[in-house]
């Protein structure tokens, strides 16, 4: 009974949690100028799936009083099927087994409990599913690091696919146990092959999905990865590797519709948030963002491919220690667009490149930029109310392409100055722009040029 009662008290706390995050996000008023046509959020689903789990919180208060119902809430605790939590011994085959009762049953909660490391190798926890499920991460799941326990699949360690009204918390720690594959990365060893390496925690065509309440570190390449879904939240999570960590990046979205992310800290080696083609309703708000390359839509267009993005609110974040602030950057010869951006109430602190878009993006490493007759169309993109210090003289650097330069790009009350309180330069190349309120630098008749 009294290990009922800690699941109970568990579970209500991740109810709390959940409709705590569900409030609205609110948007600066002060610019009416600024047109977005991207398709509004429904948040129907969501709502119906926060009111299901709603229904099944009265059905697990009654087991205390009445017993167990046929409307009771499943629990399901990875130790009851085999997991030891040593850290040592293999608790691959336990999850698998714990996962397949949970997708199985009516509406669950699968339980990795506190104060156990799990060790883990990949492992794809996959619906469709029979019920809204919940994942209760408590404890600390750890990533095998030996590579040949990849051998299958090189790009992926833990995955969630095709699961719909999914929660996922519990206050937990997810490790990818990346050191050995950064030491053999060809980015810190040239002499090294390049590779794939997994991605820590991926969520591959979900619908109606929360993660929360969560600590992800030292992944083998990306951290989180958010793709082909749609209506996602999360909050509340911490994102950490070494600033030297090659390709860390923090939380990666692809192809996914209606995402939000809050009240995060995310600092890695890449990309703290990097979006990236068919992505849109996308936003972030309250993050806290260093080490790493900052805020970035792309890199679009690779390969001359087309590839699109639109409706971006970045709203409210501290950058710091970091080679970017919020960046686009596309390469030349691609297509499409990326459009119906904002960034708004950000500082800045010791950034190198604090506002950036560059639509001559290439791995110059292998070869200069070569000049192409297309680009990814880039417009509509708002810089309001962003201040702080650069790491270097140019703080505002504008590249675009001459055949597609950037079209309505708008900044509104910009303060940004050099390190040791000296002006900042701003650099702007095939660039449409206004200005609205106090904006500091503005851009000259120079160039940039790469």
């Amino acid at each position: 009974m009294a290990l009922l009662r800690h699941f109970l008290l568990s579970f209500t706390i991740v109810i709390i949690s959940f409709v705590a995050c569900n409030s609205n996000l609110q948007e600066d008023p002060l610019i009416t100028t600024y047109v977005d046509d991207s398709p509004s959020y429904d948040d129907s689903d969501t709502l119906l799936f926060k009111n299901m789990i709603e229904q099944n919180t009265n059905d697990v208060l009654c087991l205390d009083q009445f017993g167990v119902s046929s409307r009771s809430l499943k629990i399901v605790n990875v130790r009851d099927y085999g997991a030891k939590g040593d850290g040592h011994t293999d608790d691959t085959q336990a999850f698998k087994k714990a996962w397949e009762v949970v997708c199985s049953s009516g509406q669950s909660v699968l339980v990795a409990p506190q104060d156990y490391n799990y060790l883990l190798k990949p492992i794809r926890f996959s619906g469709p599913c029979k019920s809204n499920i919940s994942v209760q991460i408590s404890g600390s799941l750890e990533a095998s690091d030996n590579p040949s326990d990849y051998s299958e699949d090189q790009r992926h360690w833990l995955v969630f696919v095709e699961v719909q009204q999914l929660l996922v918390n519990g206050g937990g720690t997810i490790d990818g146990k990346g050191n050995i594959w950064w030491e053999n990365s060809c980015k810190r060893n040239k002499k090294k092959p390049c590779k794939d390496a997994p991605t820590a925690l991926t969520f591959d065509s979900c619908k109606d999905l929360i993660v929360e309440d969560l600590t992800i570190q030292n992944a083998q390449q990306i951290h989180v990865s958010f793709q082909d879904s749609t209506n996602v939240k999360a909050s509340g999570l911490k994102v950490s590797s070494p600033g030297n960590s090659p390709n860390t990046d923090g939380i990666h979205i692809t192809n996914t519709q209606n995402i939000k992310i809050s009240s995060s800290i995310i600092g890695t080696g890449d990309d703290c948030i990097s979006i990236v083609d068919g992505s849109s309703n996308v936003e972030a708000t309250d993050i806290t963002c260093g080490p790493g390359h900052g805020i970035s839509i792309g890199s679009l267009g690779a390969g001359k491919s087309k590839d699109f993005v639109s409706g971006v609110l970045v709203n409210g974040a501290k950058i710091s220690g970091t080679t970017n602030g919020v960046r686009i950057k596309t390469w030349p010869g691609g297509s499409g667009s990326a459009s119906n951006i904002k960034f708004q109430n950000i500082e800045m602190d010791n950034v190198t490149n604090p506002i950036i878009i560059n639509q001559n993006y290439c791995d110059k490493k292998k070869k200069p930029c070569k000049k192409m007759d297309s680009a990814v169309q880039i417009s509509n993109v708002l810089y309001q109310n962003i201040t702080g210090k650069s790491a270097s003289d140019v703080a505002v650097k504008f590249d675009c392409s001459e055949k597609f330069p950037c079209k309505e790009i708008k900044m509104q009350n910009i303060l940004l100055i050099c390190e040791e309180g000296e002006p900042a330069k701003a650099l702007c190349n095939n660039v449409q722009l206004s200005y609205i309120g106090n904006v500091n630098p503005r851009c000259n008749s120079q160039k940039y040029t790469n």
